[in-house]
């Protein structure tokens, strides 16, 4: 479920409600140790097992390639690597083709890779200035925006404070109407419960 930070309301009045006593707060820490005992505690035994883990050929093997702790070699390197055609240790045209194909390969790759570290020898050091100074920029943008939203906290915490000074005293003589409406209501019950017994009692003696 979600929700939007600008309309959830904070039932918290830090500026009017008082100041939890000693009694109260080691109360409220009692229910918080309390509670994380329980989170903490161990699993309901009458729970059913877990059940191991089914993985794949492909997923066992890698697993067991990590606990033995050996190199990925998922890629054959010397694809890439520059070799010599022997032409007289074999005369099969078929394996002349496929030293040929790996041959090709290997120049495209290594006459490209020629052609980047040249690249980075002559623009690299710039490329990085510049790169720094992009992320430079946007350091002090991202700076400026968080001063703007810590001076809009501040603003909103002043207009919090001012509001709930403002309302303070209403807030308490209605908290203080409340609590007596409801004393008046609970002596009423009483009352109408001790008239009620009353009736009884006078019921039962004319019977």
């Amino acid at each position: 479920m979600s929700f939007s930070v600008r309309t959830t309301i904070h039932e918290s009045l830090p500026y009017v409600d008082p100041e939890p006593t000693p009694a109260e707060r080691a109360a409220a820490e009692s229910l918080i140790a309390q509670e994380q005992q329980f989170s903490d505690s161990p699993a309901p035994s009458n729970l059913p097992p877990v059940p191991s883990p089914n993985f794949t050929p492909a997923i066992t093997g890698e697993l067991a390639r990590i606990a033995s702790k050996q190199p990925l070699r998922a890629i054959d390197l010397t694809r890439y690597e520059a070799s010599d055609i022997d032409s007289s240790t074999s005369s099969d045209p078929s394996h002349l083709q496929t030293e040929l194909s790996r041959a090709y390969t290997a120049a495209t790759y290594l006459s490209g890779r020629h052609t980047h570290l040249q690249l980075l020898d002559s623009f690299g050091k710039n490329a990085w200035l510049v790169g720094n100074w992009q992320l430079e920029a946007e350091l002090r943008d991202l700076e400026r925006e968080l001063d703007a939203a810590k001076k809009e906290i501040d603003v909103v915490n002043i207009q919090r404070k001012r509001v709930q000074d403002e309302v303070g005293g209403e807030l308490k003589g209605l908290d203080e109407a409340w609590r007596r409406g409801i004393g008046k209501v609970l002596e009423t019950e009483i009352a109408t419960e001790g008239l009620r017994q009353q009736v009884l009692e006078r019921q039962r003696g004319s019977a």
